[in-house]
């Protein structure tokens, strides 16, 4: 049934369009249904849903650990030479017009010299190009990939922004494994398996988003030459670059950059706690110029230059960021991130229906299995997110989101006393939804 007044609003509409005599045709535009499907599939899409269904009566404090924002916390307070270096280059007055990504020489060189401190070689201003963020710099590689007939292959689990944009360009997207026994390394065989003529490129994700993982170098070293052997190129996204406090230490794909191409995707945003700033960038990594003979670099290029630079003033500091920016700040950043991991895995690991089997080394975040032999009238992941936000005003991110249903990624980047807290409302809130002995 109708509601009231449908009718009247349908003979006005009749009215108007038959006024004159004339039939207006049918409007011919309309809402694109990629969108929508990118919207549901996207993980700021599915916070957004999280954080609207928790109840505005409850006056505790929203406490987020899904997301890998941690910088409106006091403690992962950006450094004061990166804030200082902001306010000096908007005071000078020379950052306020336009300012090219792909030719502004200072941001780059800062940027290459950066990356080069860990790389057998060099790069120059010229292999590296400033985009408007990492999400940009995604944006950019896939789109100049997606040629007719072309594949791409993801990790699975992986950051699903991957997978949206590739949708949406029309780039087939296959996955391979990811072995949780073997700290998620990536299953190579899997990934022979996969690759056909039509196949570009891997991605690879060090540290891991979501898993935490942090890749050997033994282990790289295979990837690039299994890259080599398949004819692809790697696309390494080191968004959290450095930011590892376990056993292994941070190797940048760039180092095998002689085996195989490799575009290194980064930007400031993890490791100065910026993310705000949307400052990042694609290196390319390759001793044997096969991507620029490929034209893949201009095309990339000619991408950038029908979007977006990132801001003028951003650019403008980014030397001093870098230049500047003490080493205490880093490690001081790495000691919180390792002790909020270690409390929060402990924690895990003491309530019932999780289940966390490997302890992160790097990262933000850490992956938990749902144990559904506790849970009583909980369905899947997506529901336990949901309900917790309502009752409890914790957000943590359903696995689902990220391609591991049942799972969900908590992340400990966070103060350690909400980070307690929102450990404690989650203990309650499985004790609440626990199956009843009969």
């Amino acid at each position: 049934m109708g509601k009231p007044g449908d009718n009247r609003r349908d003979l006005e509409a009749q009215s108007a369009m038959a006024e004159n005599g004339k039939v207006r045709k049918q409007w011919r535009f309309g809402a694109n249904p990629k969108l929508l499907d990118a919207s549901s599939r996207s993980i700021k899409g599915t916070l957004d849903r999280l954080f609207s269904a928790v109840d505005p009566s409850d006056e505790r404090p929203l406490i987020p650990l899904g997301h890998g924002d941690p910088s409106s916390f006091p403690s992962f307070r950006t450094s004061p030479a990166a804030e200082d270096a902001i306010i000096s280059a908007v005071r000078s007055g020379n950052h306020n017009g336009y300012r090219s990504a792909v030719n502004y020489q200072p941001a780059k060189r800062a940027v290459a010299e950066y990356l080069s401190r860990d790389l057998p070689y060099r790069l120059s201003p010229d292999d590296v190009l400033i985009t408007n963020g990492c999400c940009y710099a995604i944006e950019a590689v896939v789109a100049v990939l997606s040629r007719p007939g072309a594949s791409i292959l993801l990790p699975r689990t992986g950051y699903p922004f991957y997978d949206v944009r590739a949708a949406f360009s029309g780039l087939e997207v296959r996955y391979f494994d990811l072995v949780q026994e073997r700290g998620w390394e990536i299953d190579l065989d899997s990934v022979e398996r996969l690759a056909d003529e039509g196949t570009a490129a891997m991605v690879i994700i060090n540290p891991g988003n979501p898993t935490g993982s942090v890749l050997s170098y033994s282990h790289l070293e295979k990837v690039a030459e299994t890259a080599r052997k398949l004819g692809i190129m790697i696309i390494s996204d080191e968004v959290y670059g450095h930011l590892v406090f376990g056993s292994k230490p941070f190797v940048p794909m760039g180092v095998f950059g002689s085996i195989a191409p490799v575009l290194t995707l980064g930007s400031i945003s993890k490791r100065w706690s910026v993310p705000g700033w949307r400052l990042g960038w694609i290196a390319v990594c390759d001793r044997h110029d096969i991507l620029k003979e490929a034209k893949i670099v201009d095309n990339i290029k000619d991408f950038l230059s029908i979007g977006s630079d990132p801001v003028s003033f951003v650019q403008g500091a980014v030397p001093e960021i870098i230049k500047n920016t003490s080493k205490d700040f880093f490690e001081n950043m790495v000691s919180l991130l390792r002790q909020t991991m270690n409390m929060c895995f402990d924690a895990v690991n003491e309530i019932s229906c999780f289940d966390c089997q490997y302890k992160p080394e790097g990262a933000l975040f850490m992956m938990v299995k749902l144990d559904w032999t506790f849970l009583g009238d909980i369905n899947d992941d997506v529901e336990f997110c949901l309900k917790l936000a309502m009752e409890e005003s914790v957000i943590i991110l359903p696995g689902s989101a990220v391609g591991m249903p049942n799972w969900v990624r908590i992340t400990f980047a966070v103060e350690p006393a909400a980070l307690k807290e929102g450990i404690q409302r989650l203990n309650a809130f499985c004790k609440r939804h626990a199956k009843q002995e009969i």
